[in-house]
């Protein structure tokens, strides 16, 4: 044995070393001359991306980062209340009932131009403007992975697009899975069957965890990227939480280790069980660059409403997230996010543009004659709507979902202390 330090030397007569200080010694030099460079580049890279230290998230310059962010909802992840549908809730419904409206042929080309136009550069742009620094960006796995769980699928290519806007404006993301393989949370908006079973149906985990790793691979190293918020409001609290909630912690190690294996050094975003609103589920944080969300709507704006969150964070000094929150009034809008502000917790409301509502940041105009299509779609009326109607009203919505045909609630974002109308 030979001490810390001091290097394992063969014989001088070896083969690495025939006289004096040959090769050896040049190998040492080479390999210490390596490593530096390594240490370098490690360095610099671990300067490009949000990493955790402590209760806070680190910007790249060093800086403390308080996370201001508005999430994209509606886009790659479609929810009946922002088409104004009561009974047509999760995607799995809205496209049937857009197939029997419009044919399923019409219907495709509708959601083509939906995505495409729904989230475009100059609502980027202007999220920057308003002072916003971040966007979370809720997805569904299937616009990213076949029934066969083969990585392809045209969400790809738009969030790909999305992702170079956002680094262009000097925002920074966070990767949502608001619909995973056999659905997470047991209710409509996981459009799953109604019941968790990705926590119960080895595949649809091993599918999940397929597709994380995929984006990782994508996206290692990406700089726009603030960090991956593994599961959206998982374990709805009706269901089997006994059972279900054990279950959270050791998903979230298998994904994590997934994801450090291509993409390391990235921040992982933990959602809290029973629609995101507990952490009792979880122990001591078992990784590094872990933060952990939670979602409140209408919640007291009293430090009460938050204690138990703010006790974990204290207990295992990690950061805390609120994933999303709004969907209330301005003034409420203002006393929660400044309870948070207090305790450095960083935000991001939901959502960004909706469909004729005051409690968001763009409002879409509602067409003439939607209210007959909503009634279809919720199965009110059994007889399609005049055809004339619907193409009227299908050409208004598509045209109404362009940034610059949207309401800016300008009082919504002074509530997030953000730019006031110019």
């Amino acid at each position: 044995t030979h001490e810390r330090g001091e290097p394992n030397r063969p014989p001088a007569d070896s083969a690495l070393e025939p006289r004096g200080p040959g090769r050896y010694d040049r190998a040492v030099r080479l390999v210490l001359a390596l490593l530096f460079v390594l240490g370098i580049a490690a360095s610099a890279r671990a300067d490009t991306i949000v990493r955790i230290e402590g209760k806070n998230f680190i910007a790249p310059n060093g800086g403390t980062l308080l996370i201001k962010g508005i999430s994209l909802g509606n886009w790659l992840m479609p929810e009946g209340y922002m088409f104004k549908f009561e009974v047509a809730k999760s995607p799995r419904q809205i496209y049937g009932a857009f197939d029997r409206l419009l044919g399923p042929e019409r219907a495709q080309a509708f959601w083509n131009q939906f995505r495409d136009t729904y989230i475009r550069q100059d609502d980027i742009a202007f999220i920057k403007t308003a002072g916003f620094n971040t966007v979370r960006i809720p997805l569904h796995y299937r616009l990213f992975m076949d029934a066969d769980g083969e990585i392809t699928g045209e969400g790809w290519l738009l969030l790909d697009r999305v992702l170079g806007w956002v680094r262009e404006a000097g925002l920074l993301a966070i990767l949502d899975l608001h619909a995973a393989p056999g659905g997470q949370t047991g209710i409509n908006h996981d459009d799953g069957p109604g019941y968790p079973l990705m926590f119960y149906v080895p595949r649809y985990r091993q599918l999940t965890v397929k597709l994380w790793r995929a984006i990782a691979r994508r996206y290692a190293g990406n700089p726009a990227i603030l960090g991956y918020d593994i599961l959206n409001e998982p374990i709805a609290p009706y269901h089997d939480v006994a059972t279900l909630n054990p279950r959270l912690e050791p998903f979230y190690k298998e994904v994590t280790r997934a994801i450090r294996k291509v993409d390391p050094g990235r921040v992982v975003i933990l959602a809290g069980g029973q629609w995101s609103s507990s952490f009792d589920m979880f122990g001591v944080p078992f990784t590094d660059n872990l933060a952990y969300t939670y979602h409140s709507f209408w919640a007291s704006t009293k430090r009460d409403s938050i204690q138990r969150h703010l006790n974990f964070s204290a207990r295992y000094d990690v950061p805390l997230f609120l994933g999303e929150t709004g969907e209330l009034t301005d003034e409420w809008n203002a006393r929660f996010r400044k309870l948070h502000e207090t305790h450095g917790i960083g935000w991001a409301f939901w959502t960004y543009k909706n469909l004729d509502t005051p409690s968001t940041v763009v409002s879409i105009p509602r067409p003439d004659g939607w209210d007959e299509i909503v009634a279809f779609a919720d199965g009110r009326r059994q007889d399609k709507p005049d055809e004339a109607l619907v193409d009227r009203a299908i050409v208004e919505y598509l045209d109404g979902i362009r940034f610059r045909n949207g309401v800016v609630r300008w009082s919504y974002l002074e509530s997030l202390g953000l730019r006031s109308e110019p």
